[in-house]
């Protein structure tokens, strides 16, 4: 099919995480855009896809606390079948930007 203008792609992101009651800010990589979708109502198949990514979890340890704290990281991000064993596949509500014409 058809790809959207803003495709699926890693993302750098600042989070916060905790530990021992300090909270400090790390960066870390997740997967963001949209990937085309053919509506269900007008075509045989509904098939959904979806931006998703392998993943991996990575340790951080904040200084003067010795419990670490593990957090997810993209490693690459794709458009993939949404699997409804771990992410809603529904549609959303509210106001999504579609992908433009061509």
């Amino acid at each position: 099919g058809q790809g959207c203008s803003y495709g699926c792609h890693p993302k750098n992101i600042s989070i916060s995480v905790e530990s021992c009651g300090i909270t400090e800010f790390i960066l870390t990589t997740i997967c963001e855009g949209q990937c085309y979708l053919e509506d269900p109502v007008y075509i045989s198949h509904d098939e959904q896809k979806i931006c998703n990514g392998d993943w991996s979890y990575e340790v951080k340890h904040i200084e003067g606390c010795p419990v670490g704290v593990t957090y997810p990281v993209a490693r690459n991000c794709e458009c993939t079948a949404c699997n409804t064993g771990n992410t809603y596949c529904g549609r959303l509500p509210g106001y999504v930007p579609s992908c433009p014409s061509f």
